[in-house]
């Protein structure tokens, strides 16, 4: 922090209250269930069939950086599904853009096909979500996303596919 300090005061309260809003976000806790997904497979056998950027995110929880997901500023009428076993996971009617630069869904597309798991990596606490099916990481909700729910599901592009047509 010996960079805030060389600061002038006005620049000091500036940073320090970003600060304090990027580490005091509001935590949405898990809805805790147990659930063993229903595929199975090993490392090596995911390693083989996603191509590394998709293993990464889906298998090692990483995340793409903001604002690249292909899947961002996808609007059309579909379904997204999971990248790793296709199931079916989030509706377009209930995609907004939250600013975020992920995709962002008010809710899951039914219920039981996320799992939500409470996640304090990188110094924070949020709620990570994963395929029921697969157990594959898509991303994190949080609760500050706009009504009916009040939640924001945060979604890595490299987690979902798109498959166009209705909602149904």
């Amino acid at each position: 922090m010996k960079f805030v300090e060389q600061l002038s005061p006005g620049r000091r309260y500036l940073v320090m209250g970003l600060l304090q809003k990027v580490f005091t976000r509001p935590v949405r806790l898990p809805k805790e269930r147990q659930v063993a997904p229903e595929i199975v497979k090993s490392e090596d056998e995911w390693k083989a069939e996603l191509p590394p950027d998709r293993y990464h995110v889906l298998r090692e929880k990483g995340t793409e950086p903001a604002w690249t997901g292909a899947l961002l500023d996808v609007h059309d009428p579909g379904l997204f599904r999971c990248a790793a076993c296709g199931a079916e996971l989030f509706r377009s009617d209930d995609k907004f853009d939250s600013g975020s630069g992920w995709p962002s869904f008010t809710k899951a597309g039914a219920d039981g096909v996320i799992v939500e798991h409470d996640d304090s990596s990188f110094g924070m606490r949020r709620t990570e979500v994963t395929c029921a099916r697969c157990g594959s990481h898509l991303g994190h909700v949080f609760p500050d996303g706009p009504a009916p729910t009040g939640e924001r599901f945060c979604i890595n592009s490299l987690s979902l596919e798109f498959e166009p047509g209705t909602n149904q």
